[in-house]
């Protein structure tokens, strides 16, 4: 399978173009030049022709030590890791100065180079698009990204760099931060779905470059320097994993700009489908009122998490703030009691090496089967030992215990008058649950039924 490079100067249509060819909006679209920073891969179909592709970054001259130069050098590791690039340009904006820069620098590389001129619908990007010849790449191919037109003349440029025979696989065409597949497949014929989340400049996006070892998504002192949920499949000790970067989450009233809207609303949507979600806190800011609201709507999602307390070597009372931690974690979250917490330092790497296997742990966890039998045993001798309260009077009778699903745990209780069941009985059944059978650090469902075993023989 080939490997496809979008680039050109800000704002020409680049990610949505992207979406249009991994058929998903996959990636931030918005009129705001700059949307796009790290470079983004998807799986990218126009009929029958299967390849890859990857969004990037607005091309724009600068410093390479800034923001924007650093994205810039980004945008260029994609294009020399690229099969063929196309080079946008805003047809009804013409040609412009920054255009003719950049086509001249791709030029000089060893990456072939398609001209696309975007926005040709209608006739208002016949000026741009005669204009671009003088580029010298070529017959620019004339399309519209936001319409769909034009792909056919797309396929076509495209379609000499096809490879033989190729096939895409399942797992290649589903969505980079796309949901996992089935319960009842082989959990280690896949990769596990791990989302790294967090308050802005905590470290997500450092995390994420010292586990594969690579400077894979942009990092700095500036906050909120992440924007799209950016997926990179990874392999540990064997085992594939696909890790999700997102963007920084807020305090929802403090966020005001679209664009942090939209950045919050894509890594709230990569944690609702990723299986474990790695919580990153600021080891000199432990437990912000905001982390633990993130950390409420991962368990509300029935997601597993690990919490990583980062910038640990730079911690000087290290007991008591672990100490400081536990307990807040006790009674703020008691409904995911046992949660793993892993101490390290994403920029220096120091016990980065501990965080994998917290969450496998926690992915085992949070995948397990307790047999209908063990439950009900256990069951009976919660009921002998801790009964029902009375309701109007008469004992609730609790008469059968299955597990309805993994992924978390969810057990269905059948009872005589399940409505009637105080929650704080049930709390003492879900804390049970989690003491017995060694559920710590995930979150238990429990749904109260109204009836007798539904897997009784009926006898009359």
């Amino acid at each position: 399978m080939f490997t496809v490079a979008i680039v050109g100067r800000p704002n020409v249509g680049k990610s949505t173009l992207f979406n249009r060819l991994v058929g998903k909006r996959l990636a931030l679209v918005d009129d705001t030049p700059g949307v796009t920073r790290d470079r983004r891969e998807g799986a990218g179909r126009i009929g029958d022709l299967r390849f890859r592709v990857i969004d990037t970054a607005g091309l724009e001259d600068a410093d390479e030590e800034s923001l924007t130069g650093r994205m810039r050098l980004q945008t260029e590791e994609a294009f020399a890791e690229a099969d063929v690039a196309l080079l946008l340009i805003d047809a009804r904006a013409g040609v412009t100065p920054m255009d003719q820069h950049f086509a001249t620098l791709l030029r000089r590389g060893k990456t072939p180079v398609l001209l696309v001129a975007n926005k040709c619908e209608g006739n208002a990007g016949q000026h741009g698009l005669l204009d671009s010849y003088a580029l010298g790449l070529g017959d620019p191919i004339p399309l519209s990204a936001e319409h769909g037109e034009g792909m056919r003349d797309l396929y076509d440029a495209l379609g000499i760099y096809r490879i033989e025979d190729e096939s895409l696989s399942e797992e290649a065409e589903r969505d980079v931060a796309g949901a996992p597949d089935d319960e009842d497949d082989d959990a280690t014929a896949r990769p596990l779905h791990l989302a790294i989340v967090g308050r802005p400049n905590v470290g997500k996006s450092t995390l994420l470059n010292c586990l594969v070892g690579t400077d894979r998504v942009l990092t700095g002192p500036e906050p909120g320097i992440t924007r799209d949920a950016i997926s990179v499949d990874w392999e540990w000790r064997g085992r594939r994993v696909r890790l999700v970067d997102t963007a920084g989450l807020r305090r929802r009233a403090r966020v005001s700009e679209k664009i942090e809207k939209l950045s919050a609303a894509d890594s709230r949507r990569a944690f609702g489908f990723a299986e474990i979600v790695a919580l990153v806190i600021d080891g000199l800011e432990p437990l912000h009122k905001q982390d633990l609201t993130i950390a409420r709507e991962v368990i509300e999602e029935g997601r597993a998490l690990v919490i990583a307390v980062n910038k640990w070597d730079m911690v000087e009372d290290r007991a008591k703030t672990l100490k400081s931690i536990e307990e807040r974690l006790q009674t703020s979250l008691p409904q995911v009691r046992g949660v793993r917490l892993v101490t390290m330092s994403a920029l220096t790497g120091r016990h980065v090496d501990r965080l994998l296997p917290a969450v496998v742990e926690t992915y085992d966890v949070w995948n397990k089967r307790i047999p209908t039998a063990a439950l009900n045993r256990w069951l009976e001798d919660v009921i002998s030992t801790h009964p029902p309260p009375l309701s109007a009077g008469r004992r609730l009778k609790l008469r059968y215990m299955t597990q309805a699903k993994r992924r978390p745990p969810t057990f269905a209780v059948f009872a005589n008058k399940p409505v009637d069941l105080p929650d704080s009985y049930a709390r003492y059944l879900v804390n049970g649950l989690r003491d017995t059978f060694d559920l710590p650090g995930v979150p238990i469902r429990l749904m109260l039924r109204k009836g007798k075993n539904p897997y009784a023989d009926d006898k009359k």
